[in-house]
């Protein structure tokens, strides 16, 4: 397996490093599957997709192994991992840390321009639910809880959700199978929602609570259907 499958968006102008995109690319396309578990990566053919040297492309697969989404395997190279169902749940306990503790603040303050753009977030949301359209419907879910956090001023701690949370991600990539999951999901984000704006601690860590068990619930059917992405 190779990737062929895979299209670069190629370099863009950018205060990130060359390695730094090649590793954003490389993040998202393992995350929504487009590379998929057991993909091999090879760092020359990674180089000649991104028009780079294969310095940067090489320091990209080194920080995607560290956080464990590729793997160096004895005559084999490097490959994307399979899912770890253990590793996600780590992951769920500690993303259900920080953005409880996210909403608790949001209850104690919140910062008007940020909670008019959730509105905004909320609408573009609805519209993909619509238009069955699940890769934005999940952009737009990395961008309402990262406007949580801003907003409560807690930008740091969802810096910190964001560097473990993409093995949770390509679960939740397997679980968006049609329009009544993401509205499912949109009534939770109301729910989250509703709380902060009569200032609620309680019921928005319990909102929160459960909208990020929903990747669970949903487990059992995708460990059924897709056993093949899994450890």
């Amino acid at each position: 397996m190779t990737t062929e499958g895979f299209v670069s968006p190629g370099l863009q102008p950018s205060s990130d490093s060359a390695s730094q995109q090649i590793q954003q690319a490389l993040r998202h396309a393992i995350v929504t599957l487009q590379l998929a578990p057991g993909t091999r990566l090879s760092e020359k053919e990674v180089a000649l997709r991104f028009g780079v040297s294969r310095q940067p492309a090489r320091e990209a697969m080194i920080a995607l192994s560290k956080i464990g989404l590729v793997r160096v395997l004895p005559q084999r190279g490097t490959v994307v991992a399979k899912i770890s169902t253990r590793q996600m749940m780590q992951v769920r306990f500690t993303r259900e840390a920080l953005e409880t503790a996210i909403v608790r603040r949001a209850c104690e303050r919140f910062d008007p321009m940020y909670r008019s753009s959730l509105d905004s977030i909320m609408d573009a949301q609805r519209k993909a639910a619509r238009d069955d359209d699940p890769a934005a419907f999940q952009d737009h879910d990395q961008s309402f809880h990262a406007a949580l956090a801003s907003g409560a001023d807690a930008e740091h701690a969802w810096q910190l959700v964001i560097d473990v949370k993409c093995h949770m991600d390509r679960v939740c990539h397997l679980t968006l199978w049609d329009r009544e999951t993401m509205e499912g999901l949109i009534q939770q984000h109301e729910a989250i929602l509703a709380a902060i704006d009569t200032q609620d601690a309680e019921a928005a860590d319990q909102a929160m609570r459960y909208h990020l068990t929903q990747v669970l619930r949903a487990l059992p059917k995708v460990l059924v259907d897709r056993a093949d992405l899994f450890e």
